[in-house]
């Protein structure tokens, strides 16, 4: 009998590739047939049933990637139900590991869930939830996390108030005898008030323990229910053994108190992990369960409330004052302040109007919005925010990898430690009952539980407190990462400056007319969204030119250069290119006259650009920059009536620096951080901002596909590389950083490839976001040298007689809470608060609100003819 697959392929685009995939796929030892269908993207494999599944899907991965493509995959995220300690995490991503298809997977002790990568096809969850099931915990798979976060009901409490009313007959004798007061109840009345709290209240420790030892493995459950078992075993061997009438030294209380303290531990330690996922919970309660839908918004515009869930894109949303926004869209109507506090850490409402793009979850002000739906359910900014913050509090640091090695074997050796610690002390003579119980302290002092704790308490918080302030940081590596990080390079444009640049001079050449400059620019920018193609056509339009700009043709963008197109006016055909001096450079075109005045206005920080016309074949009336001024305006042309490339002028762009930018520069040198400006703006412009701001270093002049190399070149000098950016020309440069910092109002790809995105797009979050991270990894250090030191010392102490067995389990109890209380401590982190202010000298020299305006410019040496 065969053994049948189906496996996603990825990177198929045509029958030659379905050819291929099948024939690399029947190559492989044990494939009796392979079928490959190019629609569905899938392979159904045939193999012979003495392939184990785990060899046959790997032989076929590697088959699929040595043909040029890839197995698709699959993320499951499942709950976890029944682990206790960091012992149990290993056991449960063995368990997982081991089901065929399965690439990776992590679990995470303090989030109780397990995050699995399977191939597409061969794993499902119902496989992943039987293999958990089978190591002895629970699963359930996880279909809506925030909802799951939000919906996740507190520890019980009754268990322990009953297992403490039950123990403390017991423990209060103990605590009265040193001043002389003998209260210890009968033998009897110790076993009844006992046996409740070790067979009843405490049967989940002998449930979890029997799971553990079946599975060939070992857990705090196990030394609990071993360590416990001693001492009531103890206590009810020396009662039979007692003479009756006598009043024997039994251990019931310290069974009884060491279960109590146990679940008093687990209950404090359940209540602190729920509060570090606040974050998750908060973020989750801006979604409103029903939206105010436009069924009809250009007729009749009935209102109709829906399920949230009922909404689609394209549908208008009504939002009334004081009302959350339940949808990502475009305001159609109306006017007021949103509060994007929680989703951006912005503490100010931003006004918003007709036309602005909104986000859901947002605080409308006083006004009523007719909202356009841009994005709904798994596709909102909301959604994705929730997404990111989980899959940083589901992954796992490196340094957690080798803590869960360390606690692999931590059970057994701790048992090992007690027998031997029970065989020493009666080999020297301190006599059973003092050995038993030296060794039940052991037992029960002993816990994985802060080791496992340790880390992603303390992950959970500080992403969490991150993502809270509109830093969200994208998995724990990256975290891990930033605390590290010695040199921030800043992308210019959009990143240390609004990204919004305004047209303030352009001076044409001798004999060009300004108007003419003006509107031939704005027709090679026409097919452009670049900030500045914006920034002309706006220009033009406030010069009332907008309706003289000639229509352009075979327009191209010129990576890293600038832009081309050809326009026709008064019957003449110009090739026309834009760009910036590196492009006159290759076109072998002087500046001429406008040299002196460029070098000023690059001083000065304005971005430069220069319009050409190529020139044509003159015989054929093609080319030429006839029509725009007198006959001595006609491109030159050589013997054989070829034209040569002429220079039309320059054009001036400004764009303000960023009220913060200079705050952040300083604070990150305060944190010991080098900063650098990589941008493919000109050396002048670049300087001067870099001056302005105090930057260390500057790279100018750099080609998007350089400036990965630049980033790359700075690691290897030794220093850890953050880069920060806004655009799709920053996204090679951040996923070559060892961190890549996203401004959050940039591209979805360079949000899509950094590790952490920076909600407000303000450079002073660059600091806060090293900041955090610093202080999560102190956080980190601080818990792993305290649940080592614990355990260190915390053993010996007890192998000698020096800890009994009920101050060891309040010891024990302790330790978890005390890790996640300190991970906790990270809920009060805040961001340095901003002094702001303009950067003197740079930007725009204007008044709050004044637009500027762009000039034809009347600089020294030069008159433009007409304006």
């Amino acid at each position: 009998m065969t053994q049948n697959w189906s496996v996603g392929i990825e990177g198929m685009t045509c029958a030659s590739c379905v050819t291929r995939v099948e024939k690399a796929l029947r190559r492989v030892p044990g494939v009796a047939n392979a079928t490959v269908n190019l629609a569905t993207e899938t392979a159904a494999v045939e193999a012979s049933p003495d392939v184990t599944p785990s060899a046959l899907l790997g032989a076929v991965e590697h088959a699929v990637s040595d043909a040029g493509y890839q197995v698709a995959e699959q993320s499951f995220e499942l709950a976890i139900g029944g682990m206790t300690c960091a012992s149990c995490v290993g056991r449960v991503e063995k368990a997982l590991r081991a089901v065929p298809g399965v690439v990776e997977a992590s679990v995470n002790l303090a989030t109780e869930k397990a995050t699995v990568r399977g191939v597409r096809g061969a794993v499902d969850a119902a496989v992943l939830t039987a293999a958990v099931q089978k190591a002895g915990y629970e699963a359930t798979p996880v279909t809506d996390p925030a909802a799951e976060a939000a919906s996740h009901e507190g520890p019980a409490w009754w268990p322990v108030a009953v297992a403490a009313l039950l123990s403390l007959p017991l423990l209060l004798p103990m605590l009265l005898e040193p001043f002389g007061v003998h209260l210890m109840p009968p033998s009897w009345v110790q076993f009844l008030l006992a046996t409740p709290v070790q067979f009843w209240l405490g049967a989940r420790f002998y449930r979890a323990g029997y799971k553990a030892v079946r599975a060939g493995s070992g857990n705090m459950d196990l030394l609990v229910a071993l360590g416990t078992s001693a001492a009531y075993g103890l206590s009810l061997y020396e009662w039979w053994r007692a003479p009756e009438g006598s009043m024997p030294h039994l251990y019931f209380e310290a069974a009884a108190v060491v279960i109590t303290l146990v679940l008093l531990g687990k209950w404090l330690e359940a209540r602190a992990k729920r509060r570090t996922v606040e974050a998750i919970r908060a973020l989750a309660a801006l979604r409103p369960e029903t939206a105010r839908v436009l069924r009809d918004p250009q007729g009749a515009a009935n209102e109709v409330s829906v399920p949230l869930g009922q909404v689609v894109v394209g549908d208008w949303v009504v939002v009334r004052a004081g009302e959350r926004l339940p949808v990502d869209g475009v305001i159609r109507d109306g006017a007021s302040q949103l509060d994007e506090s929680l989703l951006t850490g912005e503490p100010l409402p931003i006004d918003k109007a007709a036309g602005d793009t909104v986000v859901g979850g947002s605080i409308n002000g006083a006004g009523t919005l007719r909202i356009e739906t841009t994005a709904v359910g798994a596709d909102s900014a909301l959604a994705r925010i929730i997404r990111m913050v989980e899959d940083a509090q589901a992954g796992k640091a490196p340094i957690q990898r080798a803590v869960d090695r360390v606690a692999a074997v931590f059970v057994p050796v701790v048992v090992v430690i007690a027998l031997i610690t029970l065989v020493a002390g009666w080999a020297l003579g301190i006599g059973f009952e003092a050995a038993m119980l030296n060794a039940v302290a052991v037992l029960v002092i002993a816990c994985p539980c802060a080791l496992g704790l340790a880390t992603p308490a303390a992950i959970m918080v500080g992403t969490g407190a991150a993502a809270r302030q509109g830093i969200l940081i994208k998995d724990a590596e990256a975290l891990e990462l930033a605390h590290r990080v010695s040199v921030v390079a800043f992308d210019k444009t959009g990143t240390l400056t609004e990204g919004k640049p305004r047209l303030v001079a352009y001076l044409p050449a001798s004999g060009v007319e300004a108007q003419t400059l003006l509107r031939w620019t704005a027709a090679v920018q026409s097919g452009s969204s670049h900030p500045l193609a914006k920034a002309v056509i706006s220009a033009a339009d406030e010069a009332g030119l907008a309706a003289n700009v000639p229509a352009a043709s075979d327009i191209a963008a010129l990576p890293g250069r600038g832009m081309r197109a050809r326009i026709t006016e008064a019957g003449v055909v110009h090739a026309l290119q834009l760009g910036n001096a590196r492009l006159l450079d290759e076109l072998h075109v002087p500046q001429g006259e406008l040299a002196q005045a460029a070098a000023r206005l690059a001083s000065e920080g304005r971005t430069v650009s220069w319009l050409v016309d190529l020139g044509r074949d003159v015989s054929g009336n093609v080319g030429g920059i006839g029509g725009i001024g007198d006959s001595d305006a006609q491109t030159s042309a050589d013997a054989n009536g070829i034209e040569s490339p002429r220079l039309l002028g320059l054009l001036a762009f400004g764009d303000t620096v960023k009220a913060s930018a200079r705050e952040a520069v300083e604070r990150l040198h305060a944190l010991g951080v080098r900063t650098v400006m990589v941008t493919g703006d000109n050396a002048g412009s670049a300087n001067a901002v870099a001056a302005a701001l105090g930057l260390d270093e500057v790279h100018a002049d750099v080609l998007p596909e350089h400036k990965a190399q630049v980033i790359t070149q700075l690691k290897r000098d030794g220093a850890v590389v953050a880069m920060v950016g806004d655009g799709i020309n920053d996204a090679p440069a951040l996923a070559a950083a060892d961190v890549g910092i996203a401004m959050g109002s940039g591209t979805d790809v360079a949000m899509q490839t950094a590790g952490i995105t920076l909600m407000r797009g303000d450079p002073l979050r660059v600091a806060d976001a090293i900041d955090v991270s610093r202080r999560t990894w102190s956080k980190i250090r601080q818990n792993l040298f305290w649940a080592f030191a614990y355990n260190v010392v915390g053993i010996p102490l007890a192998a000698f007689g020096l800890l009994s067995p009920v101050i060891a389990g309040a010891a024990m109890a302790l330790s978890s809470v005390s890790v996640v209380s300190n991970a906790l401590l990270l809920r009060r982190w805040r961001p340095a608060n901003s002094t702001g202010g303009a950067v003197a000298g740079m930007g725009e020299n204007r008044a709050p609100g004044q637009a500027a305006r762009a000039v034809p410019g009347d600089l020294p040496g030069h008159t433009p003819n007409g304006a």
